[in-house]
């Protein structure tokens, strides 16, 4: 049957997917959003086992800092979808949101589930069409490079759960395919290879906010692997940072150590290691450790010297003879220098399917500044499929959402020629 309005297909279930549909749904465009399991947001339910950081409240240039490289392609995005649009979002379908004690954004209820029901409500509302076990297949035929808004409808291959393949018409696809990390959830990066043959350039998926292994020694290992470690200094390539640990079987992961992977995956690429230089003390400078040491008795263990004097975890003092092993230890000097320099060897990182997320994919310079694909006119981007990089802490939802809200609003101005046209059907 022909529809009045132009028809946009949407590729995937996770929050870029979704956040589009629901934007584009709303300026009454028909929508129909395809979903390569069973139910919608998988990846983001798993967010929401850590409370669902949504965002952060830090002000607008630290933010924007966070993305790195891709700073200068955030600054326009996070204009149009900033944070507190994010929270006025949440909170439009009744879930507030409020700001926790280290500057991040959570909604009240600490889960994600209620945030996705009522998100699927409002896209049930505005007219979404929404359909599971449907996998992207590909381009049926490449629109030209020169391909102007309805000079041809675009069609889509789409395999269903009985293994049938079936053609979609749209008028302006939105691709939200996801990156490569955690593949069970549905973001296996396995449409890479097809957009390279298509000609659109593409960089190869790396693991992002990832664990690094370390040849811990088997006591350290079975003694402290699992306990945590808060409030570090760390450096690595010239990068600093703050924020803990955890003490791995396999290494290293947590907050302080995902802020510096850029910087570490970079040695990694570079040298067989790298090089992470914890500060067990941050906040006590080296003179300060030295005189407090200094009070102690020389007859107690270097353990119960550290724990009395300056509060070390048994955990982090452990830690210390681990990655000073071979250095002496005797003097007050000595200790004190270890203590705000604890270097860790890094001899790799975690696989793609243990990250928390990747880096690869769409190469920035492939879309226009609307996220639609420079040399297939009328089909978009966001979220993950694209090379971008960000810590934990709020901003990689963040970045979704605004690159999913930017294509949102790039379909409609790419559609707003058809306004007073029909939209093309699809067929199955």
């Amino acid at each position: 049957m022909e529809s009045a309005r132009p028809r946009i297909a949407i590729v995937g279930g996770g929050p870029a997917g979704l956040m589009a549909a629901q934007r584009l749904s709303a300026k009454n465009f028909d929508v129909a959003l395809y979903e390569a399991k069973a139910s919608f947001g998988r990846k983001f339910l798993l967010a929401g086992r850590g409370g669902l950081n949504l965002t952060h409240s830090e002000d607008s240039k630290k933010f924007i800092a966070r993305y790195g490289p891709s700073a200068t392609f955030f600054q326009e995005k996070l204009a149009r979808f900033s944070p507190d649009d994010l929270r006025s979002w949440s909170e439009d379908l009744g879930i507030k949101t409020f700001v926790g004690s280290s500057g991040r954004v959570f909604p009240q209820t600490f889960k994600a589930s209620p945030l996705l029901r009522a998100w699927l409500r409002r896209l049930q509302e505005q007219g979404v069409v929404l359909q599971t076990d449907c996998r992207w297949q590909g381009i049926k035929s490449l629109p030209p490079r020169d391909a102007k808004p309805g000079d041809a409808p675009l069609e889509l291959r789409i395999l269903n759960r009985d293994g049938i393949e079936f053609t979609v018409i749209a008028d302006a696809i939105l691709l939200a395919l996801g990156g490569a990390s955690w593949p069970r959830m549905g973001s296996d990066g396995k449409w890479l290879q097809s957009f390279k043959q298509m000609g659109v350039p593409c960089t190869e998926f790396q693991p992002s906010n990832c664990g690094f292994n370390v040849s811990w020694s088997e006591s350290f290992k079975q003694r402290y692997a699992g306990t945590a470690l808060k409030n570090l200094g760390l450096t690595a390539g010239g990068a600093h940072a703050k924020g803990e640990i955890m003490i791995a079987d396999y290494g290293v992961e947590g907050g302080g150590v995902y802020a510096l992977g850029r910087a570490l995956r970079t040695e990694l690429r570079e040298n067989t290691q790298a090089r992470l230089v914890l500060d067990l003390k941050p906040d006590l400078d080296r003179d300060k450790i030295e005189q407090r040491l200094s009070s102690q008795r020389t007859k107690d263990s270097l353990s119960s010297r550290l724990r009395k004097s300056i509060k070390l975890a048994p955990a982090a003092a452990a830690l210390l003879r681990e990655c000073h092993a071979g250095t002496e230890l005797s003097s007050p000097e000595q200790v004190a220098a270890a203590v705000k320099a604890v270097p860790v060897a890094l001899t790799g990182s975690q696989p793609l399917e243990r990250a928390i997320s990747s880096v690869g994919g769409l190469e920035l310079d492939a879309v226009n500044h609307e996220l639609m694909i420079k040399n297939l006119p009328g089909v978009f981007v966001a979220g993950e499929m694209l090379d971008w990089d960000a810590p934990t802490g709020g901003y990689l939802l963040q970045g979704t959402f605004a690159t999913a809200a930017c294509a949102a609003e790039g379909i409609e101005n790419w559609l707003s020629v058809l306004s007073s046209h029909s939209g093309p059907t699809s067929s199955q």
